[in-house]
């Protein structure tokens, strides 16, 4: 099987952005994973935080990336809502931490597929967060 990863919406605006801190580390992961072909999944909730956070023209060239198949984004049913709310209302610690729709989409997606690495800038939650069968996450 292919090396897999999740991809966070942060991972995203770090590869895209503009003056992003963490640009080298994020160009680096993402020539290496289209290198040696890895299986990168995200959400819709993340493409759209991720659309959300970028600049212009920025927006565009990742949305283009996007519909290359740069990511493939993982198909959620209606359904599953009451197992993200759930994710949400579990890890959410007001008013300390929150754990937004984009971070319960992809716990979910984690736990669906047994998918545990994941692209991210948001290390503090993802050291939190555990996928169903009580794995963490492996933070690249």
């Amino acid at each position: 099987m292919a090396f897999a990863a999740i991809v966070d919406a942060s991972a995203m605006v770090a590869l895209f952005g503009r003056d992003q801190p963490s640009a080298a580390h994020y160009n680096q992961l993402f020539a290496r994973a289209a290198q040696e072909q890895w299986s990168l999944t995200s959400t819709w909730p993340c493409i759209t935080e991720a659309s959300y956070l970028l600049g212009l023209p920025q927006r565009y060239a990742f949305m283009r990336w996007v519909a290359a198949d740069g990511v493939s984004i993982f198909p959620f049913d209606q359904s599953t809502l009451e197992g993200m709310a759930e994710l949400m209302r579990r890890y959410t610690e007001s008013p300390r931490s929150e754990m937004d729709f984009g971070d319960a989409s992809l716990v979910y997606l984690a736990s669906d597929t047994g998918v545990n690495r994941i692209m991210t800038l948001d290390v503090r939650d993802f050291s939190r967060y555990r996928l169903a069968d009580g794995r963490a996450f492996e933070i690249l």
